[in-house]
């Protein structure tokens, strides 16, 4: 259960911009977890988050950010390994270099895409499933963004 949890509050604070533990446990019970102050306040400790000024000037809760050398990992894979990719509705097909898909999945996991629900590779093709039609669109933009500089 605490994995699970440890799970909603990272999407949670991904997909809003929540200041307070308050707001965080009216959240959490939203989403079906029975959760005390207590829990909200050792989840938001051992998960290290931390506050950080939002475009709108309030401070909200992220993710600490110490693993921008593990992502910049995983960008470089992205860029050396991805030959091309398209899409079929919400399957998101990617061709890569000989025997890199497993490693160019692992990069797009890692790189915790919103979009993306999961990948399975093979040798050269990595076959993503995305949340939505328009979310495929959305994440092979952000892909080429990345590719692209």
């Amino acid at each position: 259960m605490k994995l699970e949890r440890h799970s909603k509050i990272v999407e949670l604070i991904r997909n809003h911009d929540i200041e307070t533990q308050e707001e965080l446990a009216d959240r959490l019970s939203e989403a079906g977890f029975k959760v005390t102050q207590a829990t909200v306040s050792r989840d938001i400790r051992e998960l290290k988050l931390t506050k950080v000024s939002g475009s709108n000037g309030k401070q909200h809760y992220a993710v600490m950010q110490n693993q921008a050398n593990f992502s910049d990992k995983h960008l470089r894979i992205l860029k050396d390994g991805l030959l091309s990719m398209d899409r079929a509705q919400n399957i998101l097909v990617i061709k890569t270099s000989s025997g890199m898909a497993m490693a160019v999945a692992a990069a797009l996991d890692g790189l915790h895409f919103r979009e993306l629900v999961g990948c399975i590779a093979g040798d050269d093709t990595i076959m993503c499933a995305v949340r939505s039609v328009d979310d495929t669109i959305l994440l092979m933009d952000k892909i080429r963004k990345i590719i692209n500089g």
